[in-house]
């Protein structure tokens, strides 16, 4: 018994549970602190991108994959008085790739037919083959696309990176665009803009002027009248994956604001015959340009403006910088003898002279002083509707020393000369003409036939008005009016009506201007010949030659104005070069406006070479 009580006891000793390890308490506290650590860290960062600096990474997302694709308003047109388009846009296509989503290949090194991206941050493989055939189709220089596609920037860390986007080739033909997307190459993308069009090319090109290749006008009145014909565009911002297709919008579309309409003026019928008349007058004579306006005498409104040479704005990369300028508008020039109807108006409107005053002139001379005003073709003692005729200078000037001086500036600015014309075109110029104060006798009396001041075409045209109804002025304008603006007084009905029976004089045997003569119609005008000033001096050759008249005179409709620049010197004459484009414009004006024939169609009477008179101020 003794014996197993102690094997029973040496079996209970043997299975009994060891002792349990003591573990230490600062050791529990020290990993729970550092995972309470961790966990709030992890808490702390999550909570500070979150909540305090989450724009940062809402930026870098959206700067991944978020675009505002903006979208295009479309420009408005630009249309005549009578609603044909001179200005529109058409639809084309533009070519664009991502350089950072693109790996090119190495020489000899093609894609596989069947590739596909595996995931999104996969480049996409382009061999130099496909290179080739994109430079070929789009025509290109050789290598042209590769160095784009290969080019690098810094960005603001300073790495090189590729850029986003790329625009390979801007407005082509939606023909050409369909033909290269049928390539399926993967990596190029279209895009719809607009073109702008101008159906009368170089016929409208300075009134019209033209836009970039962003749609933004540069010139004329597609630069002035800007954000009236641009619009407003809309935006549709989307989620695009590496590759440029989109996923998903992620706002509302905002619709774009189409452009307005814009009707001028013009009518493109009088502005092609213009155009053709100036072009060819200016080609035949050697001239180095020209200029002709066209303005309704009752409203104001400018019917055709055109200038030689001209340009092509259908085709900007070719256009010759000196033949943008609108010589009509920003060139100046002395007016000479186009500027002696406006003398005879104010010394009539003053009360200093009547039609039938006699004046003498003399042998054609005068002395001012050192200086002397001379006439080509001496008139003696003649009236004043003869020295119109006769273009005396000496007798023109007579009457401008008959003028208070302060009165004379007070008119030509009435008148117009000095100012802006207002017309709301780019650069139009003011001209030049001096304070009264500073007024020798010399250039008084010059200024009474066009010497001394400088005048655009376009306020010569605009001065014409005072013949054309009861002596007011209107303000010129390139928009179609409602109603005609209110006038200016500046002469008398009587005024007006006696210096427009003169001007019919000049057109008619005897005057200076009679190749202007219309078949059919009572026409007037002035004839110019001016010496040109060439390096501060005048020139013994340059000449520069204009006509302004009236058309018809019983109820005037038209005033045409017309500057040749340098002609050659045997057609220096204004009646000689500038007399017969206003005869040709005039005749298919009037007949195309409807206005019925005031004279029988055996009114003209030319003259022989030898009999013509001529003028030269």
């Amino acid at each position: 018994m003794a014996l197993m009580s102690k094997a029973a006891g040496n079996r209970g000793a043997r299975f009994s549970s060891p002792p349990k390890a003591k573990l230490e308490r600062w050791r529990v506290w020290v990993v729970l602190g550092g995972l309470l650590m961790l966990l709030s860290g992890l808490l702390g960062r999550g909570l500070y991108l979150q909540v305090w600096n989450d724009g940062f990474l809402q930026d870098q997302g959206d700067a991944r994959y978020r675009r505002t694709l903006k979208l295009e308003a479309n420009r408005g047109m630009i249309t005549d008085r009578n609603g044909e388009p001179l200005a529109i846009s058409t639809p084309v296509q533009s070519i664009w790739m991502s350089p950072r989503s693109m790996a090119v290949l190495s020489a000899g090194q093609t894609r596989p037919v069947d590739w596909k991206p595996a995931n999104d941050d996969e480049l996409i493989p382009m061999s130099l083959e496909e290179i080739k055939k994109l430079e070929k189709h789009l025509q290109l220089a050789p290598n042209e696309l590769l160095k784009k596609l290969s080019a690098s920037r810094k960005n603001s860390q300073g790495k090189e990176v590729k850029s986003d986007f790329l625009w390979v080739k801007r407005h082509i033909s939606p023909t050409d665009a369909k033909s290269l997307m049928a390539m399926k190459i993967p990596g190029v993308y279209s895009q719809t803009e607009y073109r702008r069009y101008y159906p009368a090319g170089e016929v409208m090109a300075h009134i019209i002027g033209f836009t970039d290749i962003d749609g933004k006008g540069q010139e004329g009145f597609e630069l002035t009248r800007e954000k009236m014909l641009a619009g407003k565009p809309g935006s549709r911002t989307v989620i695009r994956d590496r590759r440029g297709y989109i996923v998903e919008d992620v706002s509302t579309i905002i619709p774009p604001q189409e452009g307005q309409t814009l009707q001028l003026s013009i009518d493109r019928r009088i502005q092609y015959l213009a155009y053709r008349e100036l072009k060819n007058a200016v080609e035949t004579s050697g001239a180095v340009g020209g200029a002709i306006v066209v303005l309704d005498a009752r409203t104001g409104e400018v019917l055709a403006l055109a200038n030689a040479p001209s340009y092509n704005p259908n085709s900007r990369a070719k256009i010759d910088p000196s033949h943008k300028r609108n010589r009509a508008l920003t060139d100046l020039y002395e007016p000479g003898s186009t500027m002696k109807a406006i003398t005879v108006a104010m010394a009539l409107n003053a009360g200093k002279v009547t039609p039938q005053t006699v004046i003498q002139t003399g042998n054609g001379t005068m002395a001012i002083g050192p200086n002397r005003v001379k006439d080509d073709h001496p008139v003696g003692a003649a009236t004043v509707e003869h020295i119109m005729q006769k273009s005396s200078n000496v007798g023109t000037a007579k009457m401008a020393l008959m003028m208070d001086r302060e009165a004379a500036w007070n008119f030509y600015k009435d008148v117009g000369f000095g100012e802006v014309p207002h017309t709301g075109f780019p650069g139009e110029a003011a001209g030049r003409l001096r304070p009264w104060k500073n007024w020798r006798p010399i250039e008084e009396a010059t200024m009474g036939f066009g010497y001394g001041m400088s005048v655009s075409l376009m306020q010569m045209a605009r001065s014409y008005q005072l013949f054309a109804g009861n002596g007011e002025i209107h303000p010129v304008t390139f928009t179609k009016l409602v109603a005609p603006a209110p006038g200016k007084q500046v002469v008398s009905a009587k005024t007006a009506e006696q210096v427009r029976k003169m001007l019919e004089m000049v057109t008619l045997p005897g005057g200076t201007a009679t190749r202007a003569q219309v078949v059919g119609y009572r026409v007037g005008g002035k004839t110019g010949t001016a010496k040109k000033l060439v390096n501060g001096a005048y020139s013994d050759t340059a000449r520069v030659a204009s006509f302004v008249g009236l058309a018809p005179i019983s109820d005037p409709r038209l005033i045409v104005a017309i500057m040749i620049d340098e002609p050659s010197f045997a057609l220096r004459y204004g009646g000689l070069v500038a007399a017969p484009i206003f005869s040709s414009v005039v005749a298919g004006s009037l007949r195309m406006l409807g206005v019925p024939p005031d004279a029988p169609t055996t009114n003209i009477f030319l003259p022989s070479q030898e009999l013509e008179v001529k003028e030269e101020t």
